[in-house]
């Protein structure tokens, strides 16, 4: 890469002199040194030349000394071009014309905003750069602040165009398309509500990615949204959606709560039913089964004795059919004078009209 030349001086990216002291003036020099040693020396100021060369050899040596800060590195070129990225501490290069050094700051941390600028403590809206559409193809108004630094000193200064006329305007441009690309995948709702962390990762991954395909040498440390909101034209229509989503919201969370009410109360009478079902199956159950062994023995008996066991069984269904029932009770060979009456009501224990279950 080649710059200008401006009065005869070198330029570096940013537009100014390298950071190494200038050449000696040769001339100045050697009149110093012929001035002071000329008239001493034998031989004249012929013998005096080689001791003068030398001089200006080392004095110009010594413009190749350099110092790299604990928060720059150096970067030295040979006639324009990159020859090596050297770190902190005292180092040595070939002087000026043939070899110039470049220190930037690579532990400084830059800002940039973007969708507004920041002038004498007031915000200043940038809509141009701020407004942007969603997924849903809905606006939505973007303030945002990066933080980055420098990685690769050689790759900034080399490959960015221009540093020294707008030093973020790469960093601006990488982001403002990054940030464009992920608002139109998401919906505005969650552009506005709890996708922020999201898009702001997601921000930063991408504008990473398109900085070090260019081998910009950026890192971006962090991008913060600071104002996330509607278009100011419609931003009264957006309130009265974010009231309504609210009032769903509560809505929502009522139902839930009387949900929790009332499920475990269900749960408890259904479980105190089924249980009720399992303890009437059993008692079934145990009948039937018990019923089934009654009438086995039963049967077991007959077989051995029919009549006796036919007797019993009459005896025993008459006992539990005629132990409750009323009765009256006629003496035989008296029944002539009799007039059978049915005694309506008037039997003890029986409803009017009503038949009694046994007269004899």
């Amino acid at each position: 890469m080649s710059w200008d030349n401006n009065g005869g001086r070198q330029q570096g990216p940013w537009g100014q002199g390298p950071n190494t002291p200038p050449p000696p003036d040769m001339e100045k020099v050697f009149k110093m040194a012929r001035d002071k040693f000329g008239g001493n020396m034998p031989g004249g100021s012929m013998k005096a030349w080689p001791i003068m060369a030398g001089i200006a050899f080392l004095l110009w040596m010594s413009t190749g000394i350099y110092v790299v800060g604990p928060d720059e590195q150096g970067v030295v070129v040979r006639f324009g071009k990159y020859v090596q990225t050297t770190k902190s501490g005292p180092h040595f290069h070939l002087p000026f014309p043939i070899e110039t050094v470049y220190k930037p700051k690579v532990t400084q941390v830059q800002r940039i905003e973007l969708g507004y600028r920041t002038r004498n403590r007031s915000s200043i809206d940038v809509p141009v750069e701020s407004l942007m559409l969603t997924g849903d193809e809905n606006i939505v108004d973007i303030d945002l602040t990066v933080q980055y630094r420098i990685k690769e000193a050689a790759d900034y200064l080399f490959n960015v165009h221009n540093p020294a006329r707008d030093k973020h305007k790469m960093v601006r441009n990488a982001v403002e398309s990054a940030i464009r690309q992920v608002i139109g995948t998401n919906e505005i709702d969650n552009v506005l509500t709890f996708g922020k962390d999201r898009i702001q990762a997601d921000t930063k991954m991408l504008t990473q990615a398109i900085l070090d395909d260019y081998k910009s040498g950026v890192h971006i440390m962090s991008v913060q949204l600071q104002n996330v909101a509607p278009p100011k034209d419609v931003i009264h229509a957006f309130k009265d959606v974010a009231s309504a989503r609210e009032d769903r919201e509560r809505a929502i969370n009522e139902a839930h709560a009387y949900a929790n009410d009332i499920l475990p109360k269900a749960r408890g009478e259904a479980a105190r039913v089924v249980q009720e079902a399992e303890a009437y199956k059993a008692a079934k159950e145990a009948r039937s089964k018990g019923d089934a062994q009654r009438f086995l023995s039963l049967l077991t008996e007959y077989e051995k004795a029919k009549d006796v066991t036919r007797t019993r069984l009459y005896l025993e269904s008459m006992e539990e059919v005629m132990g409750n029932a009323n009765k009256v009770i006629v003496e035989s060979g008296n029944t002539s004078d009799i007039l059978p009456l049915l005694p309506l009501g008037g039997l003890g224990g029986m409803r009017t009209g009503s038949t009694p279950q046994n007269a004899r």
